[in-house]
């Protein structure tokens, strides 16, 4: 079962005609996951043929506009379609507050409970966990608090082997959940069937890290250590490092120095600002650092 990763918007500050804010769709173990939602993020999701009905947890990484404002829209479409499932909403302490205000002026009447998972640490936290994916706040160093967020596949079952298994009238498919799990078989007789002859070995797991907007900050490095895919903020380039510094950016050379010192397999820029034309030259700075460092594309769903 593969991990997708669709982004939907990936500009800093306004939209503009061809790109929108920060918004991205993370798909892993068959959970919808939305990370930050920019205006017009629905209109987003529904180019990229996303199922709002999936979508039950959204992580939102801070609450400047370009990253929530598209939340209240959404929250109230889900009304509008017959949700009636509970939605789960991770964020800084006071979105709570920011939501039902909206909702309450506008008399935005809901149909479904919407869970509050306010966040205020400064330090990793695992926020959400189920069989199958785990979750972590990354602490992050911008203007006001502001986390990104580590997703991580837990360790796959193993496969079972078929054409071993049946040779073997004592294993049961009521045994298959010990042996997917590892275990060894042992007969009636006392011999031992190893594992790793009854099973093949599953897919590796994998992880992404989403960091949001950031100055540089070397203590993300041990949090997003050898994650398969990372996103990291550049909103400059190095020559404008005063600018990131005073503003609470990253620029794309310090993006890179992050995921070589982090070891992590691939680099994805974003959060660009609306000074550049050309986005090319993010890359041109940061694979000078980390070759693998490529730029995103709208829409476009990446196996991780």
């Amino acid at each position: 079962m593969s991990t997708y990763l669709t982004i939907l918007g990936f500009n800093s500050a306004i939209p503009t005609i061809n790109t929108s804010p920060t918004a991205q769709l993370l798909e892993m173990e068959e959970r919808c996951f939305l990370i930050d939602c920019g205006e017009g993020t629905q209109v987003q999701l529904r180019k990229a043929k996303a199922r709002f009905s999936k979508i039950n947890h959204i992580f939102i990484s801070h609450l400047h506009g370009d990253h929530c404002f598209g939340l209240p829209g959404l929250i109230a479409s889900f009304r509008l379609l017959g949700r009636e499932v509970p939605l789960h909403v991770y964020g800084p302490k006071g979105i709570k507050k920011m939501l039902e205000t909206i909702f309450t002026m506008t008399e935005t009447h809901r149909g479904f409970e919407v869970v509050y998972h306010e966040l205020d640490k400064d330090y990793s936290e695992k926020i959400y966990e189920d069989n199958r994916v785990e979750v972590f706040t990354i602490p992050l160093d911008h203007r006001i608090y502001c986390n990104g967020y580590l997703f991580k596949e837990k360790p796959k079952e193993r496969h079972i082997n078929m054409e071993e298994v049946s040779k073997y009238d004592e294993i049961e498919t009521c045994d298959y959940h010990n042996l997917k799990a590892g275990k060894d078989f042992v007969l009636s007789d006392g011999y031992i069937l190893k594992n790793e002859i009854l099973t093949t070995t599953p897919a590796p797991s994998v992880s992404y890290a989403f960091c949001s907007d950031t100055r540089y900050l070397e203590s993300v490095i041990p949090i997003i250590k050898n994650v398969t895919v990372l996103y990291h903020e550049s909103t400059f380039l190095h020559d404008l490092k005063e600018m990131a510094d005073y503003t609470g950016h990253t620029t794309a050379l310090e993006a890179a120095t992050i995921a070589k010192k982090a070891e992590v397999e691939k680099l994805i820029l974003g959060h660009f600002s609306n000074r550049y034309g050309d986005l090319t030259v993010f890359t041109d700075e940061a694979r000078q650092i980390f070759p693998n460092t490529f730029l995103p594309k709208a829409l476009e769903a990446i196996k991780i």
